[in-house]
């Protein structure tokens, strides 16, 4: 059986590989380990094998885990659907929130983000592709959601998150990367300090660094099949 340890190894080896593959400098890509429905115990041992980056998309189980992990120097990464009466604990507990997608979530997550601590790092969700169950904003209103966002006082703009359609087709894969990385050009391009394309996961990760990526969001790959729910 493979170890967390030995899957965070062959997931960084891929990441490598594909940077090398595209000609992008080692390093480039970073690694958010996403660790929903897995429990404390499995986090330590991705902890202690380096990993220090964790994305949650459920707040209850994240903040039970952000409590038992306490001893632990973990950045938390927010990548859930946000519903406005969850905003608060939220800007209260982590460090990055992915999923940002309507200009009232991020009014909340400004106005409750604790005196003494540094902005939180913000990246919009966008919806590439089109699919009517998928969260994030529609690109032609990223422009004015990346405006207000950038102008909130306890917030800090750093880039953008996609969740494409699920397929193996390699070329669709990029093509829906591609559409993220656009309009991630096109704010930079007017002026936004950017630095962050949150794109790729455990099957399409390689296509993802080939357009773009600068963080991948792998959980199967590293910890295995989620366990099921009771």
């Amino acid at each position: 059986m493979e170890t967390i340890a030995s899957a965070l190894e062959s997931v960084k080896r891929r990441i490598a590989a594909a940077e090398a593959d595209c000609g992008r400098p080692a390093g480039s890509v970073s690694l958010l380990a996403v660790s929903k429905t897995h429990g404390p115990e499995t986090l330590r041992a991705a902890y202690a094998a380096g990993q220090r980056a964790f994305g949650e998309n459920y707040l209850q189980e994240a903040l039970a885990k952000i409590d038992a992990l306490a001893d632990l120097s973990i950045e938390w990464h927010f990548i859930g659907p946000i519903q406005s009466n969850k905003t608060k604990p939220i800007a209260e507990r982590f460090a990055w929130v992915h999923s940002v997608e309507r200009e009232k979530i991020a009014d909340r997550l400004s106005a409750q983000r604790p005196p003494g601590l540094p902005p939180l790092q913000v990246c919009l969700q966008v919806n590439v592709s089109g699919e009517a169950s998928k969260s994030g904003a529609q690109p032609d209103d990223v422009l004015a959601l990346a405006v207000h966002v950038a102008g909130l006082p306890n917030l800090r703009l750093r880039g953008l998150m996609a969740i494409p359609k699920d397929t193996d087709d390699a070329a669709e894969q990029r093509a829906q990367f591609r559409i993220l990385r656009g309009l991630f050009d096109g704010l930079k391009q007017r002026g936004f300090a950017l630095d962050t394309l949150s794109m790729g996961m455990s099957h399409d990760l390689e296509a993802a660094v080939a357009e773009g990526a600068t963080l991948v969001r792998v959980g199967t790959a590293i910890f295995g099949a989620r366990p099921k729910k009771a």
